[in-house]
């Protein structure tokens, strides 16, 4: 069985997915699914539901949408609900491996391909991008409670624009910079503040013969951040402005 969190919760077993109708069920489902193996308290997974609601029978709230849930993965798996979602003495655990979620892989690869970028950028470029396609929305996208799986989202969404930031960094150094050029540009227009974002939008730009758009970019990206953060550009998007000006060798 595999956990999908990576767009609308889903789960895929022996080639097919299944989707999870009840919305306390995803979000148990998910908020396990974040930490396999590791146990969550009683109290950690009713806050996560009902914390804005008073509620004199929250345990056996609970205590019914894991029964639910067990039923649910028994049902897709053929394996016991009370194997894969165990009873511990403080709450209780997701029993799978954590390859098994995709989130768990996607910050794997994400690592690697990392670490890769510097000294090997093609092999990061194929670890990145196996990295980026388990996505298919914005991460936890139809599990809308609770204060873990909302932080739990942000991070996710912020991390695949980093692993964006590190592939298109890759393809840059391997000379793919004409290929980058337009993906730069919605994602500069996405994410206005991001200023790596910027510079290698810039240094696609020049590579590829357009040094009046690169230095254009610079003075759009300074005028946001004047305007909505009060702030000036950093050193490496002046130093790289500065180099563009000057058709600096070392941008080649």
């Amino acid at each position: 069985m595999e956990i999908e969190l990576l767009g609308s919760l889903s789960l895929q077993h022996n080639g097919r997915r299944f989707g999870v109708g009840s919305r306390k069920v995803r979000s148990v489902l998910a908020l396990l699914a974040l930490s396999p193996g590791s146990a969550l308290s009683f109290d950690q997974i009713t806050d996560e539901l009902w914390a804005d609601k008073s509620m004199s029978n929250v345990r056996n709230a609970l205590q019914a949408n894991i029964a639910r849930l067990r039923k649910l993965l028994e049902t897709i798996t053929g394996q016991g609900g009370e194997e894969l979602v165990r009873t511990v003495s403080s709450g209780y655990l997701l029993d799978v491996p954590a390859e098994s979620v995709d989130t768990h892989r996607f910050l794997s690869l994400a690592r690697h391909g990392a670490g890769l970028a510097e000294s090997r950028p093609h092999d990061a470029i194929g670890v990145l991008r196996e990295a980026l396609l388990l996505w298919r929305g914005p991460a936890l996208l139809d599990v809308a409670e609770g204060t873990r799986c909302r932080a739990a989202a942000t991070h996710l969404d912020e991390r695949r624009l980093t692993v964006q930031e590190d592939l298109i960094g890759a393809r840059l150094a391997v000379g793919e910079e004409r290929g980058v050029v337009h993906e730069l540009k919605q994602l500069v227009v996405e994410n206005p503040g991001r200023e790596r974002l910027s510079e290698y939008l810039m240094l696609a730009l020049y590579r590829s013969g357009r040094q009046s758009e690169a230095v254009s970019v610079f003075h759009r990206t300074r005028n946001w951040l004047r305007a909505e953060l009060g702030l000036e550009p950093g050193r490496a998007l002046r130093q790289l402005y500065q180099a563009i000006l000057v058709q600096d060798r070392v941008l080649d």
